[in-house]
């Protein structure tokens, strides 16, 4: 059966969680920490025997990282572009939450420039 499961994957569960670990920055020892799931289990489904998780140990694996388990079993990227997107958004969030109000109204003026779309904003 598990290799049924694999002749119709493009890539394996095990490649998907690496490159996902690896994006995230993220150890095998804090996805335990985070999943509950041994660190000698998580070896097995990234070890070269490529050993196929349960269900519930894939949804788990796939909530602690954000992502969605098609994305673990297929490799759609999509998660991991959105990721990355919701990285890049709050980086720039917490950017701009951190000036102060006349930085503020000078980014702004900028941004409404750039964009070609003048709001009325009232400025503390």
């Amino acid at each position: 059966m598990i290799y049924h499961y694999y002749f119709f994957m493009g890539h394996s569960f095990r490649e998907n969680l690496r490159k996902e670990l690896n994006f995230q920055n993220i150890t095998v020892k804090e996805l335990s920490a985070k999943t509950g799931i041994p660190i000698a289990s998580l070896d097995c489904y990234l070890g070269s025997r490529a050993t196929v998780p349960s269900v519930d140990a894939a949804y788990k694996i796939a909530q602690a990282l954000q992502v969605s388990v098609e994305y673990l079993v297929v490799g759609d990227n999509t998660s991991a572009n959105n990721l990355s997107k919701r990285k890049t958004n709050q980086e720039i969030i917490d950017w701009i939450e951190s000036l102060n109000p006349e930085q503020f109204k000078a980014f702004h003026n900028m941004v409404s420039i750039f964009t070609g779309k003048k709001k009325k904003t009232t400025f503390n």
